[in-house]
């Protein structure tokens, strides 16, 4: 038997696995954006061809949760991809000495997104939490950091703290497999630190770059349940993501249809940006 036909013999149970796990309920959903649907007709929906394609790009709403989730995903992407790199290029060489940091740095993303957003809805509460409560003892006032005007602000640094440590990881074990022949030949002729950092160590790095900052704007821009336990889509609907948007055409509004049709558009987005990413990655491989 050819090396070929065996590995096509192996893949065939997760093949077969992912077709009917993920590929069954995708064709489902699919099927009922073009239909109208809803709880009532969930058996038998009736084709109505892209009307829920037009409700969905007509919806003013769509487009404040799609600016919104861009906007969310592009900042927390670059926030954290850079506070990573600059978290594992200065810490590396403590690092090295005291391996049990990993852990300790590590830490916010093992937490549950949910449960962040509880944690900062008790800490941030304008009338019960406690950082508004000790700032206007201390300095006679304090924000309200869950307002229309400061929630964006305070949604992005939620984000960044709690996702900046995975970026860190990546960027750490990048940064560690540089050959340190690489470093030594450089640091032979007289390369400066920063020149070494900028010209050899970034462009060693920069796959691992590219796939943290595309992870991360994915993540970010579908986010759901941390600013969604934190605001609730609010302040006056100005933390609405896409997927808070479909969350709420289905469960609140009952429009089945749109709601699907939102999410095949959300599918479409993000798989053309996984498009660009591959493409981006094999350029630099070659």
């Amino acid at each position: 038997m050819s090396p070929k036909i065996e590995n096509r013999i192996l893949a065939t149970p997760i093949v077969l696995f992912l077709l009917v796990m993920l590929g069954f309920p995708a064709v489902l959903d699919i099927l009922y954006s073009f239909s109208e649907v809803s709880f009532e007709n969930l058996r038998a929906p009736t084709l109505n061809g892209g009307k829920n394609f037009v409700k969905v790009v007509n919806d003013p709403e769509f487009w404040a949760a799609s600016w919104f989730s861009l906007k969310f995903g592009v900042a927390t992407a670059l926030s954290e991809c850079i506070l990573g790199l600059v978290l594992a290029v200065y810490l590396a060489p403590i690092i090295r000495k005291n391996n049990w940091m990993i852990a300790v740095l590590i830490m916010p993303m093992i937490i549950a997104p949910a449960m962040m957003g509880l944690m900062y809805r008790l800490v941030l509460h304008e009338f019960v939490g406690s950082l508004p409560h000790y700032l206007y003892l201390w300095l006679g006032d304090s924000p309200a950091f869950l307002s229309r005007e400061n929630v964006f602000l305070t949604v992005f640094t939620i984000e960044t703290l709690q996702w900046t440590p995975f970026a860190f990881l990546l960027f750490y074990m990048a940064y560690e497999a540089i050959p340190s022949e690489m470093r030594e030949a450089a640091a032979v002729d007289g390369t400066r630190p920063w020149r070494m950092f900028w010209f050899i160590e970034v462009p060693q790095m920069a796959p691992t770059l590219a796939v943290a900052f595309f992870i991360r704007f994915i993540d970010g821009f579908r986010v759901f349940d941390n600013i969604f336990v934190l605001t609730g889509a609010g302040a006056g609907g100005s933390t609405t993501s896409l997927s808070i948007y479909i969350y709420l055409s289905f469960f609140r509004s009952g429009d089945i249809g749109k709601a699907l049709a939102a999410s095949v558009i959300l599918f479409c987005v993000a798989f053309v940006i996984l498009f660009f990413a591959g493409r981006v990655l094999r350029r630099d491989r070659a």
